[in-house]
């Protein structure tokens, strides 16, 4: 019953003009009703995950990724660009060396070329990965 009481000093005091329109179209609000320390395990949660309560709540109650894990995600990628683009420079280096001495060992060669076929291997693989990862953020973000 003392939530009852509560509720029309919420309502009162609360500024509906401010919640009518946010950036993603959320004019409803929910109260929820917890514990003290609840309610601080899910802040201290949602500052480590650097997302508002709101989207924390969000994203556990209709199981989709939250905007940290979509920026981890996105970091991911790029980490993995990256080494792949540090590998295509060795390549490129070893191209440069054996254009200017005109001569590469056979064993080199052979050497060169099987780890470059597992190289194109690892990206194909990669790509399809990055192709499924794309795929649950869009399906994710159509849901939020």
């Amino acid at each position: 019953m003392r939530t009852l009481k509560i509720l029309p000093y919420f309502a009162s005091n609360l500024n509906l003009k401010a919640l009518e329109k946010t950036p993603l179209n959320k004019s409803k609000y929910l109260i929820l009703r917890i514990s003290e320390s609840q309610k601080e395990r899910w802040k201290r949660l949602s500052a480590e995950r650097k997302t508002t309560l709101t989207d924390l709540i969000i994203s556990a109650v209709e199981g989709n990724m939250n905007a940290q894990e979509r920026r981890a995600v996105l970091k991911f990628i790029e980490k993995q660009d990256n080494i792949f683009a540090k590998i295509e420079n060795n390549i490129n280096q070893f191209a440069y060396v054996a254009n200017a001495k005109k001569e590469v060992h056979s064993a080199e060669l052979i050497a060169f070329t099987q780890r470059l076929d597992e190289i194109v291997r690892l990206k194909a693989e990669q790509n399809q990965i990055f192709r499924q990862i794309y795929k649950l953020i869009a399906n994710d973000s159509k849901n939020s």
